[in-house]
C-alpha cells in the first residue's frame, strides 16, 4: 500500500504567502501573475449576433521558466447577468530567452493549440504555431491573442480566430482588472 502523497511542496506562485522565487525567465510577464476578472464581447461572421461575456483568467508559476494558464468565460445578458458557461481553457506558457513565449493551450471542445509569441513592454502577442483536433472538434485553422498590461491593475484581452472556413479576423475583445494582491519581481519571493 502506498502512502498518500504529503501537500503541495513546490506551490504555484499565485498568493503571496506561499509563491516561490521567480525564474529570471519569467521578468517580462511577472505582472500578469495572479487572477484577472472582467467583461467582454465577442463576433465572428458564423454566429448570428454579437454577444458579451465574462472571464476569469488566472496566471501561476511554480519557480520554474513556465507560467501556468487558465481561463473561463461564460456568456451574460444585456444587464451583465450570466447565460450559461461558454469558453474554458488551460494551458502552459514556456518563457525562453529574449522574451520569447512558447504556448500549448488546450480546450474541452478539442482544440489544442501551440502559439509562439514575443512578451515585451506589457504586452503578450501570441500567433499560432500548429493546431490540433479530435475527430468532433470544430475546424480551427489559427488563433492569435494579445495580452496587454493597460494600466495599474489592468488587463485587456483580444483574440482573432480563422475557424469554419472564415480566414483571421477579431473575434473576442475583454477588459480585466486584476482580482488580487501584485506580483513580485524576478527573483522575489513574495
Amino acid at each position: 500500500m502506498f502512502d498518500p502523497a504529503p501537500g503541495h511542496p513546490y506551490p504555484d506562485g499565485l498568493h503571496a504567502d506561499e509563491a516561490p522565487t521567480a525564474h529570471a525567465l519569467l521578468a517580462p510577464v511577472l505582472g500578469l501573475l495572479g487572477t484577472w476578472r472582467g467583461t467582454g464581447r465577442g463576433e465572428y461572421p458564423t454566429l448570428d449576433q454579437d454577444f458579451t461575456y465574462a472571464q476569469e483568467v488566472t496566471f501561476s508559476h511554480d519557480g520554474r521558466p513556465f507560467l501556468r494558464y487558465d481561463s473561463r468565460a461564460w456568456l451574460t445578458d444585456a444587464e451583465g447577468r450570466p447565460l450559461r458557461p461558454s469558453a474554458r481553457e488551460s494551458g502552459w506558457w514556456r518563457l525562453q530567452p529574449e522574451g520569447r513565449v512558447e504556448a500549448l493551450i488546450t480546450q474541452p471542445t478539442g482544440i489544442a493549440e501551440i502559439s509562439v509569441g514575443r512578451a515585451a513592454d506589457g504586452t503578450v502577442d501570441l500567433a499560432t504555431h500548429e493546431v490540433a483536433l479530435t475527430p468532433t472538434a470544430k475546424q480551427v485553422d489559427a488563433t492569435r491573442r494579445r495580452y496587454t498590461l493597460a494600466g495599474p491593475g489592468t488587463l485587456t484581452f483580444e483574440h482573432d480566430l480563422a475557424a469554419v472556413g472564415v480566414p483571421l479576423r477579431h473575434h473576442l475583445a475583454a477588459r480585466l482588472t486584476r482580482g488580487d494582491h501584485p506580483a513580485p519581481t524576478p527573483g522575489q519571493q513574495r
